[in-house]
């Protein structure tokens, strides 16, 4: 199965991204599954100013590779800190130009140095998600004082969130792996 963890955080020194960072490290360790990042920060997504992408044929030669990992993942995480209230505009317009995630399971991570974790913006990407046709499993990872939970080498430091992430992987691969059967292939 293939997961894309979406870092959403457009920032340069992102704490946001240390979560991606420990998830991506985690998941390869324990999943077996194919785990890639997606960082809004590689990729100039403007607001969606043209056609969504519907296909890799059609989306323009700069996007195509992206394109191509949007249509071939099976399952995506999403990372993103709290922007007044709300997840990124840059995670909102990599959605806009890929709309249609339809039976593709998300997992919702936040991330704020704050102490309300993102809580806020994990309840807008819930409505997102189900906009996109998408799965929300319903075990959210919420992460306050990020910045005191992991350093910015993505290493976990407050070893009592350990548990919070094994309780969102689980869920979420257990609701990405029953969705998505091994046998199922892409045609796009």
């Amino acid at each position: 199965m293939n997961i894309e963890i979406i870092s959403a955080s457009p920032r340069v020194n992102s704490v946001t991204h240390r979560v991606v960072l420990y998830l991506k490290k985690y998941l390869i360790e324990t999943s077996g599954h194919n785990i890639n990042v997606i960082d809004v920060r590689d990729w100039e997504i403007n607001v969606l100013q043209q056609e969504v992408f519907r296909s890799v044929e059609t989306t323009p030669v700069e996007f195509k590779p992206l394109a191509k990992r949007m249509f071939d993942t099976d399952a995506f995480i999403l990372v993103t800190p709290e922007y007044n209230g709300s997840y990124t505009p840059a995670l909102k317009s990599l959605f806009d130009h890929f709309p249609k995630q339809s039976r593709k399971v998300f997992g919702i991570a936040t991330a704020s140095p704050g102490a309300l974790g993102g809580m806020r913006a994990a309840l807008q990407l819930q409505t997102l998600v189900y906009a996109l046709f998408g799965i929300g499993s319903p075990h959210m990872l919420i992460t306050p004082l990020v910045d005191k939970k992991f350093d910015e080498h993505g290493n976990l430091t407050e070893m009592s969130f350990q548990k919070n992430i094994d309780v969102f992987v689980s869920e979420f691969l257990w609701l990405a792996e029953h969705v998505t059967p091994e046998t199922e292939h892409h045609s796009h």
